[in-house]
């Protein structure tokens, strides 16, 4: 399970580490062009309701991965996920949603980011 930490709130947001290696490339192509845009999702039943960010690229992010290895990203999602950052309604996540693996060999490890 990985962590997003927003601002600087103490409390992490858990994601599932293979959403959040999707929701990291798609937040920072947004943010890199200097983007603003909700981040939704529904909280765990446990605390109920849902929760909404508001992204924009002067407020900090961290991305924590529990896992050593970089993910293998999914285009297609990838794809969905920015579909749906660039509507009205924003980026809309559920967190507990599988992601389907990559059929293409092709599509390989994405190379950890240099400082």
């Amino acid at each position: 399970m990985g962590s997003l930490y927003y601002a600087n709130f103490s409390d992490p947001i858990e994601i599932p580490d293979r959403l959040l290696a999707h929701l990291k490339v798609v937040i920072a192509t947004k943010l890199r062009r200097g983007e603003s845009f909700t981040l939704s999702w529904r909280n765990l039943p446990s605390e109920g309701g849902r929760s909404t960010l508001w992204l924009q690229p002067a407020i900090p992010l961290r991305f924590l991965f529990d896992g050593d290895e970089a993910e293998i990203l999914n285009p297609a999602f990838m794809r969905e996920l920015a579909a749906s950052a660039n509507s009205s309604g924003g980026l809309a996540v559920a967190l507990d949603r599988e992601i389907p693996e990559v059929e293409d060999s092709r599509v390989g490890r994405m190379a950890p980011a240099t400082a």
